[in-house]
Formats: C-alpha cells, structure tokens, sequence
C-alpha cells in the first residue's frame, strides 16, 4: 500500500454495555458468533477523502440506503482473525499483517478500496483495548475477530462504487470443538463448485460462502459437517472445503495440499501448518491432488492422514470423504498423530505456551 496519513481514532464509550454479570454469563459458554461485545469500529472511505473519520463507537445496527451499492451487487469483503489471553492477562492477535495483506487482495478483486496494512492493524488495537473485558480467559477460548469493508454508496448503475466504510466487530468465542477436538466426515461436491477460474474464489467475499450453502446442506442430509470442491475446470482436483484448506498426510509423513491455483483461497493457517511443517523438516508438497489419488491412497495405506484448517477451527481432523457412491476412509477413526500435533503446536504459539519463533504474535493490550 501507498504512504498515508495515519488515522487518528476518535472513541466514543457505550452508555448502554452489559453489565458485568451479563457479560460473566456469556463468556462462561458464549458459542460461536453468537454475542458481540460492547464497540465496533468504522472507517470510512470516499474517492474525494480516501480514508477517514476513523471511529471506536457503540456497537449497533447499520443505517443503508436501499440503494446502497453492497445490497445490489454484493461488493463487500471481510477477513476473520482471533484475539488471545495469555496467561499475563495481555491480549495478542495472530499474523495480523497477513490477514490485512489477503483483505487488500480481496479489495482489489472486488474493486473496493485497500485498507493499508497499519491501520488495519490499529483498527483491531483500539477496539480490543476497548472491550478487552470481553476477551475469555478460559482454555481454549478467545475473541473473534470479523473486520468487514462493504460498498455503501447509494447508486445502481453498475460500477465499483465510490463510497465505502471498514467496520470491526468482536465476539467471545469458546472451543471450536465443544466436546473435545472429533475427527469429521466431509461431503465430495459433484454437482457445485465453490468459485470459477478467473473468479473471486482467491478473494474472501461473501459471494463464494453463499455459494458453498447449497452444498453444504447436501452434505449435512449425508451425514457430513463439510463439504469439498473440485477444481472448477477438470473437475477431478482438490480445492478446498466450504471455508477452510485441507491437507493429506503420506505415510512417509510427507504432507501434501493444494497449491494455490486462483480459486483457492490462500489461508492464514493454511500458511502457518505448511512453516511448522518445514521446521520439523517434513518433506512439504503444495501441488494438484486428484481426488482419485485421496480415495486410491486410503485404500492402499499410503494417505494416512486428512486435516482441514481454517482460522474458526484451526485444524479439524478428517475421519473420512464420502461422495453418493463410495466412503474413503473410517468415520470412527480417530485424529491422527501428525494432525493434532501440529494442531497442539499451533495453539500453543496462538496462546503463548509456546515460543514464537517467527514472529508471528502482535500484541493488541
């Protein structure tokens, strides 16, 4: 991004927060996304100003004209990242600069303007100093993230539009898992694919999930709680699942996933198992993986391994694929060694349990 004037954030308190005991009882089992904490931030964004009125303001509902351009021709983007306690009582986020470099390649795809990479960063500061009270401290919880920029100008014709505004909000999360880190099945999409060459599918916007919702269902009627694309144009390639990356392990430990082919979406976990993969000295293979090569080398022993990994998750061990006419795999298998090692070793840098050998933890408070 180009040099800037940095943006200076005006902060207004809630007068109508929760109470303490409100907020107690929600962070004792707050889900995921289901409660927001008490602020939001807001940026907005005119051809005229570029980027400004920064604001850390009481968390509320949006004001849009019907005409508003994101209602019409979905031009919005987001990204999701999380916010840990550590056992100090500070307040760290992960690889927060790859989550705003991926929102800028998402903004540019979108035609939307890029929000640069500082003040994307200060964005999550000030409003997780803001409601840092809302941030969970027990195991394996955290605050979720959501920064969002949506085109607001009110107009349709069909251009990118000249207005836009850069929201934040946080949620209280508690585990992923609820009972336990489970190994899943996952639903083979034969009918649908998730983004098109040439398309947003490298982009985090909200056309490619609704487009995953449809399949998703079909994999939920099967037994399923994911569902897998094919690339886009053989139809035989992995991509990924409806909202996260996945990966296979080889019985030599090898660890092989889809290499990023336009229409994958390049996943921030995704790059962080692949470096501490590296870093044990595991032969690491980013290439096409058919399908095929998943169902024939699970039947022959030599695919030990699935794990799929997104920021929501971080990894989710894949029990087994199943399509309309075959099941790759045993449904009550259990996690693999590698998976959830490499699982462990990635949340416990996440919390501070564990050094951060590349520098991948920023602190918010």
């Amino acid at each position: 991004m180009t040099a800037h004037t940095p943006l200076i954030f005006k902060s207004t308190r809630s007068t109508h927060g929760r109470s303490k005991t409100e907020r107690d009882a929600i962070l004792a089992d707050p889900g995921f996304g289901k409660y927001f904490s008490d602020h939001m931030v807001s940026i907005d964004w005119t051809v005229e100003k570029g980027w400004h009125d920064a604001q850390v303001k009481p968390y509320g509902p949006l004001l849009l004209d019907p005409a508003s351009s994101v209602l019409h021709y979905a031009q919005e983007i987001f990204e999701g990242l999380k916010a840990y306690r550590h056992a100090d009582g500070s307040i760290w986020t992960f690889r927060p600069q790859a989550n705003a470099e991926r929102m800028q390649r998402s903004a540019h795809r979108l035609a939307l303007p890029g929000l640069p990479t500082d003040a994307f960063i200060e964005s999550l500061k000030q409003l997780v100093s803001m409601d840092a009270d809302w941030v969970p401290s027990a195991p394996d919880t955290c605050m979720y993230l959501r920064p969002f920029t949506i085109a607001n100008e009110s107009f349709l014709g069909v251009r990118s539009a000249h207005k836009a505004t850069y929201f934040v909000i946080a949620s209280p999360v508690g585990p992923y898992f609820s009972k336990g880190v489970a190994p899943v099945s996952i639903w083979l999409s034969e009918d649908f694919t998730r983004a098109a060459v040439g398309g947003t599918g490298a982009a985090k916007c909200g056309g490619n999930y609704a487009a995953s919702l449809l399949p998703q269902q079909e994999a939920y009627k099967n037994g399923c709680s994911q569902v897998l694309f094919l690339d886009p144009q053989e139809g035989k390639y992995l991509e990924e699942l409806g909202g996260m990356n996945v990966f296979l392990v080889k019985k030599d430990g090898t660890l092989i996933t889809p290499e990023l082919s336009g229409s994958i979406l390049e996943g921030v976990t995704r790059l962080s198992i692949l470096q501490l993969a590296r870093d044990r000295g595991l032969k690491v293979e980013e290439r096409k993986i058919s399908i095929d090569e998943w169902r024939n080398g699970v039947a022959s022993g030599d695919i030990v391994e699935a794990f799929a990994a997104g920021t929501a998750a971080v990894v989710a061990p894949i029990s087994a694929l199943k399509g309309r006419d075959f099941v790759a795999g045993d449904e009550n298998a259990p996690a693999g060694k590698l998976t959830m090692s490499l699982r462990q070793e990635l949340t416990d840098i996440q919390y501070g349990r564990a050094p951060d050998r590349h520098g991948w933890l920023k602190r918010l408070v």
